[in-house]
């Protein structure tokens, strides 16, 4: 028996290959269908099923092409009703794998077709559970992501809360836990790095998952501070539900070269966005005025998600040679379909072609201390709230990047900002934003609060006026 666990790290997104004799199982795919393919002619196997826990919210699944390229069953839960052709099964049924066997479990609460999937070994001993989204390594999946449920998030909470307690919880401790996610995706409120645990392990650290918990405890404390999901979080479940293109047809749009005249052709025509994807220094340095960074070093798919509301917008792309189709297959595992091609050459390209360049204003947190030292300065801290609320300069502006489409208003175009996230990443993504929309009085600290803390600037010292 072959369990891989296939972590992608930018969508914090886990995806299953299970293996046992010459039959493989796949759960929740990520929308690319080679890696699980190739993994199953390598080990001469064929892919039976393919089981997705619940209708995704944060990412598109691979299922649909998957199918058609194996024809593998796919596989949903109680309740599930796609606009396309499935195994529905019920709660308990179970499916051989060569000699184990997977179980389905209804494990509602997330949403409401949500399921487990239990791996039962060849000697018939309960192995691993895989729980979608229902049950992470120190948290749980946040009860109102469901697709056009007249139930709250409350009444969901409640299910999930019976899903745990008569479902999952009974299995023995031994028993793995498989989630769908890990640290720094948004369908919880505080995951584990650890991608996955015992279950004996998770009762006693979960704290969803204590024995002496109430049901009405249970519903405050899951509910409490949640914050609205991004954006495209249902636009990404309706897709899943609805259907979509095939990836290869995605692909083979994007994946174009254009030279600069007809890159710009491109721009004015189709309304395009012009999205960079090099590094923060790099795009900081130099960049075409106007572009939008989000480099393919970080949460690219996630932030272009979270901040472009229009998922069919037209993107044309910079990136580095040879990352071109990472580009078009990230932004496509979030729905972003649309990309129609690159600039062949990148910003070199642009360069030589006459074309003026843009850049991002920035200081060192060294050079950002000298000047706390002297002056009285705007401070931006674009984190997020929990980030600004545990550590902050004081009196600095909390406008998260995740919110700065509905928090403009906080940001005075006449006055001068130092902006900063954690590392750097997401405040040059709050910039090139900000420039794109003509306001250019912000200057960026590279290496965002860890360069500042090493710089010795203190969190508490500095009083910076407010905006109000």
């Amino acid at each position: 028996m072959k369990i891989e666990q296939l972590y992608t790290g930018c969508l914090a997104e886990a995806a299953y290959y299970i293996e046992n004799n010459g039959e493989v199982a796949i759960i929740d795919p990520l929308r690319e269908t080679e890696p699980y393919i190739k993994r199953a002619e390598e080990n001469d196997a064929k892919i039976k099923y393919i089981f997705e826990t619940h209708f995704h919210a944060d990412f598109v699944s691979g299922h649909l092409d998957l199918a058609k390229k194996t024809g593998a069953q796919i596989i949903y839960g109680p309740t599930a009703k796609p606009d396309y052709e499935i195994t529905v099964a019920e709660d308990g049924q179970v499916f051989k794998l060569g000699n184990v066997s997977l179980k389905l479990i209804h494990t509602p609460g997330h949403t409401l077709e949500s399921s487990s999937i239990l791996l039962i070994d060849e000697e018939g001993n309960d192995h691993a559970i895989f729980t979608g989204d229902a049950l992470f390594i120190g948290d749980v999946g946040r009860p109102d992501l469901a697709v056009k449920s007249d139930l709250s998030k409350e009444d969901l909470a409640g299910m999930l809360f019976d899903s745990l307690r008569n479902k999952i919880m009974p299995l023995g401790d031994d028993v793995l836990v498989y989630p769908n996610h890990g640290a720094g995706s948004a369908c919880g409120k505080n995951m584990s790095e650890e991608t996955y645990d015992s279950l004996g392990h998770q009762k006693k650290t979960n704290y969803a998952l204590r024995a002496d918990m109430s049901k009405e405890e249970f519903i405050k404390e899951v509910t409490d501070g949640i914050l609205p999901p991004p954006q495209y979080f249902p636009k990404n479940a309706v897709i899943n539900k609805s259907g979509y293109q095939s990836i290869d047809d995605v692909i083979e749009k994007g994946n174009v070269a254009f030279n600069v005249d007809t890159f710009l052709a491109i721009v004015e025509a189709e309304d395009a966005l012009v999205l960079d994807t090099r590094s923060e220094d790099e795009f900081s340095k130099e960049h075409i005025p106007g572009s939008i960074f989000a480099g393919l070093n970080g949460q690219m798919a996630m932030w272009v998600g979270a901040l472009i509301t229009d998922i069919n917008q037209p993107i044309v792309f910079i990136a580095d040679e040879g990352t071109e189709q990472e580009v078009i297959t990230r932004l496509a595992r979030v729905g972003y379909d649309n990309s129609l091609g690159y600039l062949k050459g990148g910003l070199d390209a642009w360069k030589a072609a006459g074309k003026e360049t843009d850049s991002i204003n920035s200081v060192t947190a060294e050079g950002l201390k000298v000047i706390l030292e002297t002056e009285k300065v705007n401070v931006l801290d674009v984190r997020k709230t929990t980030e600004y609320e545990a550590e902050h300069v004081e009196d600095a502006i909390n406008v998260p990047l995740d919110y700065i489409n509905s928090m403009m208003d906080k940001i005075d175009p006449e006055k001068t900002y130092y902006t900063h996230c954690l590392g750097g990443y997401r405040s040059v993504i709050f910039n090139s934003i900000q420039k794109a929309r003509g306001r250019h009085k912000l200057i960026d600290v590279k290496g965002g609060s860890k360069a500042m803390l090493e710089a010795g600037i203190s969190m508490t010292d500095y009083v910076c006026p407010s905006t109000k």
